[in-house]
Formats: structure tokens, sequence, C-alpha cells
């Protein structure tokens, strides 16, 4: 059987309506069965059972796990079959969008985000309580319905936690812009991994970029292992200061200290955003707020005023303005009464304050008490209109003073300019070097190819300095966005140390 179909195609009792995407398992459709008219999607093993066998276990691996799943926020499996030696899943089609789509527009509101991981790990905690790890959790395995559902897919690297590993000797499986640093290592993992996982997208929806960026895959990983990332209220100042304690703590190095559970993970968002899992989102610009559709929480968990239905409240609300409105009337009236007395009492006492205040301009001109009042004459202490205001000398500032501070401003200035300056060159060498490091890296890659089908490998110091000078870039990188260019300088001089060894080494 072929793994290429065309819209309009007929597959048994489905007829092909388009092609959803392409991973590294298979090849996914969107079909119709003609005799049900159910919309599902298809998924097809790009290899043949009998000549990839590692991927037809992985494969079959899905396929029974996901018959066991049942949750509403775990995209479904319908039924599971051969045709010509290769496997094919009928699985619920899900209309929406991925969340790494969603994403192309910008990051996401922190309630839409909080509520959206909420619903996640609902999904991860139920497969946990199975012994299931996901392994590959990530806004690309995240579908976004219109009504602000989220489902988690695509368990094809997923299995049961007891079970022997499957991966090859030197190789992961996950992404690796999401991968936990036991993932990076090979080691064993568990629900923590998933949780480092969740960590790193909630990172990404809340600011809209990846916490480790890099110019090659080990710097990547290397960060995972290594790397502190910024934290998402320095990304995003407007994010409330938990949600960004909460992210970070669940990116934790050492799964010691991530959450232990899902249901830690979530308990935690809800203490930032009680409403964020019970509310009402737009998920997708032009959508309807409706209600999430993710297992509904204990009223302990919810505050009430989260729980009351919308309509109701409004309605509550109006009942309770109209008995009101007598009230608020009378208590109107008395504020304006007192507001009244208020400015007879206190005005005048006010004017005659700012009149004596006055008079340290123009001292008054006194006369008896008894002397006959002119009311025709101006009061002695009235300004004219066209008189300029009288606007107090600023105090002179003494010459010693006045000079220090004009120093101090002169040396900020110069420190200003000399870190823009060592930032500036940083970013140059920073640019060339990374130039130079990928073709190092090329040439030593294909001097691995080379050798290994000799039955040779490379020398450990060369291996070692290609590790160290990926590390040092990646430093820098790092030391770049947080605008500290002598701490870059520092880590670019090192790369760059090696990068001269790497190449006299293949001889340039």
């Amino acid at each position: 059987m072929s793994d290429d179909f065309v819209p309009g195609q007929r597959i048994g009792d489905y007829e092909i309506l388009g092609v959803l995407g392409v991973g590294g398992m298979g090849k996914v459709y969107k079909v119709r069965n003609v005799i049900s008219d159910r919309v599902e999607a298809m998924k097809v093993l790009l290899a043949n059972l009998a000549v990839q066998k590692e991927l037809a276990d992985r494969f079959l691996r899905e396929i029974k796990l996901l018959a066991s799943l049942n949750h509403p926020n775990i995209a479904a499996l319908n039924t599971a079959l051969t045709m010509d030696n290769q496997l094919v899943m009928m699985m619920e089609y899900v209309d929406g969008v991925t969340l790494a789509s969603r994403l192309q527009q910008g990051p996401i509101a922190p309630a839409d985000a909080v509520n959206y991981s909420d619903q996640l790990l609902g999904a991860l905690s139920y497969a946990h309580k199975l012994n299931v790890i996901h392994r590959d959790v990530k806004p690309g395995n995240m579908m976004l319905t219109p009504q602000g559902v989220v489902k988690l897919m695509d368990f094809g690297i997923a299995r049961p936690n007891n079970e022997a590993g499957m991966t090859v000797t030197g190789t992961t499986l996950g992404s690796l812009n999401y991968m936990s640093p036991e993932q990076v290592r090979g080691e064993p993992v568990d629900q923590r991994s998933d949780l480092y996982s969740m960590g790193v997208s909630l990172y990404e929806m809340v600011t809209g970029q990846l916490p480790f960026r890099g110019h090659s895959n080990y710097s990547v990983m290397s960060a995972h292992l290594q790397e502190t990332p910024q934290a998402p209220i320095v990304v995003r100042p407007d994010l409330p200061q938990g949600l960004s304690d909460i992210v970070l703590m669940a990116m934790a190095k050492d799964p010691k200290d991530r959450f232990q559970s899902a249901e830690a993970f979530s308990n935690a968002l809800k203490t930032v955003m009680p409403t964020g899992a019970a509310g009402f989102v737009s998920p997708i610009p032009g959508t309807v707020r409706v209600p999430q559709g993710a297992p509904a929480v204990s009223a302990a968990q919810v505050p009430v005023q989260a729980t009351v239905p919308m309509a109701v409240a409004a309605e509550s609300n109006a009942a309770h303005r109209s008995s009101s409105r007598g009230v608020y009337m009378v208590l109107g009236g008395l504020i304006v009464v007192a507001i009244l007395f208020a400015a007879g009492f206190y005005v005048p006492r006010i004017i005659k304050t700012h009149a004596s205040a006055g008079s340290t301009v123009a001292q008054p001109v006194t006369q008896p008490a008894d002397a006959p009042v002119d009311i025709s004459a101006p009061p002695p202490d009235a300004v004219p209109a066209d008189a300029a205001p009288v606007v107090a000398a600023r105090p002179q500032e003494d010459p010693a003073v006045a000079a220090a501070r004009r120093e101090a401003e002169k040396k900020a200035r110069e420190e200003a300019a000399r870190k823009a300056a060592l930032l500036k060159e940083a970013e140059q060498q920073s640019d060339q070097l990374e130039a130079r490091s990928a073709a190092i890296s090329q040439s030593l890659d294909n001097l691995k190819r080379a050798q290994q089908a000799q039955g040779y490998g490379l020398r450990g110091d060369i291996v070692q300095a290609e590790q160290m000078m990926q590390i040092n870039l990646s430093r820098a990188q790092t030391a770049l966005r947080n605008g500290d260019g002598a701490q870059a300088k520092e880590y670019l001089d090192k790369a760059e140390t090696q990068a001269q060894i790497l190449e006299r080494f293949q001889g340039r």
C-alpha cells in the first residue's frame, strides 16, 4: 500500500479528504468513513512492517497505549488495522489548531495559558496513573479546538514506564527544544520528565519564545543540562510573579526539585490564577467564549464565585441593584449636603490661608481697626491680572558639588559608551565564531563518518575541544541576551581558542 494518497482517493471504506501532517512516525490524513459519514484522522506508518522492525514496534506500542486511554483531553483511538503490511490507525479527528501554530501569532494570555496547561496536566495525570509516560510533550502535540478544549496528541514514543528501553544506544527520543535533562543524557525517565517538558511548553506559551535557543543541536542540549533559563517575568514583565516561579520550578534540572506529580503542578497554577482552570476563555481569534471541556474540579479547588454560572450571577446582580437604588439615592443626597457644608466652612479659611502665604511677596498695608473700608478699591494683597507669576529662585548650587556632579555624569556616560562598544564587539565576534563553528562541526562530522566506516573514531581531545567550543558559544549567547558584553567576551575568547585548535587539527 502506498503512503501517498490524494484527496478524493478511496481506501477501503474511507475517502481521503486531505493531509493533516507528516511526522517521524508516519503521515496523517483527514478521511471520511463513507458508511457512517464520520470524519476521522488516519495515521499511516511510513515504514514497511517487515523492513523496519523498530518503527513497527513503536507504532504497535502506540496503538496499545491509546486503546487503553480514555480521557477528554487525549485524542481517542477509534480502531486499528493493517493494509498491505502497513499499520493504520483511525483516530478521533480534532478540529482546531496546534498550540505551536497558535504561538506563531504571539504569546498567549496568562489566564488562557494556565487554562490550557490545567487541561493538559489533567491528561498527563491520567496517563501517569496508568504508568504511561508521554515523552514528547510539546505545543506541536497539543490541539486547541475553537471551544477552548486542548487535547494531547501523538503517543508515538510513549511507553509503559516499566517497559525496557526501546531507544537505540546513543540516541534520544523526543523533541530537542522540550527534552528534559535526563532525556538528553539518555537516562531512564519518569513522569517528572513530562512535567519538565510541560514547563518548557508553558514558558513558550506565556513569553512567545523558547527558554533555550542555539545555533546547533549541541548548544540546545548543553543549555538543558547546564543553563538557568531567564525568568519568564523578565521576558514579559506583566506576568504574575507566582506564575513565573512555577514555570521555573517545573524546569528544574534535578527531577527532585520539580513538581513530583501533574496534580501538584496543576494545584500550584490554581493558586496563581484560580479562575484560569474554570473560567471562560477565547482561545482562537474570532471564536465565542465558552466553558472549556476539561474534567471538573472539586468545589474545594475552585472559588465559589468561579462556580456560579454567568447568567445567574447577572440576574442576581440586577435584582440587587434594583432593591438598593432607593438607598443609594438617600445616601447620595446626604453626601451632597455634607460636601456643601464642608465647602462653606473650609473654603473661606483656605482662601485666607493662601492670602496669608502670599504676604511674603508684598507686605500688607495696615490701618486702624476702626478706619473706614473702601470697597471700591482692590484689596492690598491683590495681584494684577497682567502681572507675571512669581517664581521661586533656585538655590545656588555649591561649585564643588556641581563639579562633582558633572564629573560623575561624565564618567557614567563614558561607562555606558564603553559597555555598548564592548557588547557590539562581542556580538560581531559571536557572529564570526558561529559561522566558523558550523564549518568546523560539519568538517568533523564528515571525518567521523569516514573514520567510522574504517572502524576508527576521533581523538578524545578533539571531541572534547568541540564540545567545549559549543558550550562556551552557548554561554556567550546567554550573556549577550542579558546585555553582559564583558562576560560574553570571556566565553567567546575561550571558544576562539578551541576553534583554533580544531582548525589546526583540520589543517586550516
